[in-house]
């Protein structure tokens, strides 16, 4: 077996069973536990993987701050902030999660549609500030200043008092074996806290998330309602998606 085609399988296996054994990977091939780790470490600085003591695990997602995540996939953010924006019904509560993607759903909502926006993010907060209709509830906390999203028990406590209809969360990750992630703990915590209050939640996710895990899983693929991903998306990635939770639309 040539090393393209040992490699390409071993992303194969990666991309299915959310890790490499190295161990396990040798066996299948009949080769030796050197030759599957040399195949490894290349993989890992080609940017394919990442090394952990025993095999291997899907990339982290780098993490750049709020202002400089605005500036990517706008276009793409834009269609899908539409897409979840058309959603939402007269009269509704929707929380918005923070981040760059779900202030586009703030900025497509209806200008003469009355409902109700809670957030816990005073960025979001403010993009509804001239929406004529819109009732803004902003929950206070420690201030996550990677995320622009407010944290800790004040945030938990005030959010445990709201029943949304529609929960619109923003993650850093998605695998279809360990499901959505990010990158902060006490981050992950409030986002599973406003996914149990809320009646459901819907994910909007660009392409450059897929295939790829952040350290603090929030929700499993099939624990949410739907997914929102942009129609660049072949079907071919999207199946173990699709697999695990059928309701996924294209914008």
């Amino acid at each position: 077996m040539l090393t393209s085609q040992r490699k390409t399988l071993i992303l194969d296996i990666l991309r299915r069973d959310g890790q490499v054994i190295a161990k396990r990977v040798a066996e299948d091939f009949s080769l030796s536990e050197d030759t599957i780790r040399r195949d490894l470490r290349e993989m890992a600085a080609e940017g394919l993987l990442k090394r952990v003591h025993g095999g291997a695990m899907p990339l982290s997602p780098d993490l750049p701050d709020f202002t400089a995540r605005r500036s990517v996939s706008s276009e793409i953010k834009a269609r899908l902030g539409a897409a979840a924006a058309a959603m939402v019904r007269p009269g509704q509560m929707i929380f918005l999660d923070g981040g760059t993607t779900t202030a586009e759903i703030a900025r497509h909502l209806p200008r003469d549609m009355p409902l109700t926006v809670a957030t816990h993010s005073p960025t979001i907060a403010a993009e509804l500030e001239h929406h004529p209709t819109a009732e803004v509830i902003l929950a206070g906390g420690r201030l996550y200043k990677h995320s622009m999203v407010a944290t800790g028990a004040a945030a938990m406590a005030a959010i445990s008092q709201l029943r949304p209809d529609l929960f619109f969360l923003g993650v850093t990750a998605a695998h279809p074996v360990h499901g959505l992630s990010t990158g902060d703990f006490e981050e992950a915590a409030i986002k599973r806290h406003i996914a149990r209050c809320s009646a459901e939640t819907h994910v909007l996710l660009t392409q450059e998330k897929f295939d790829l895990v952040s350290p603090c899983p929030v929700l499993a693929i099939s624990e949410v309602a739907g997914l929102i991903v942009p129609m660049e998306m072949t079907a071919e990635k999207l199946k173990p998606y699709r697999d695990l939770n059928g309701a996924i639309a294209a914008a």
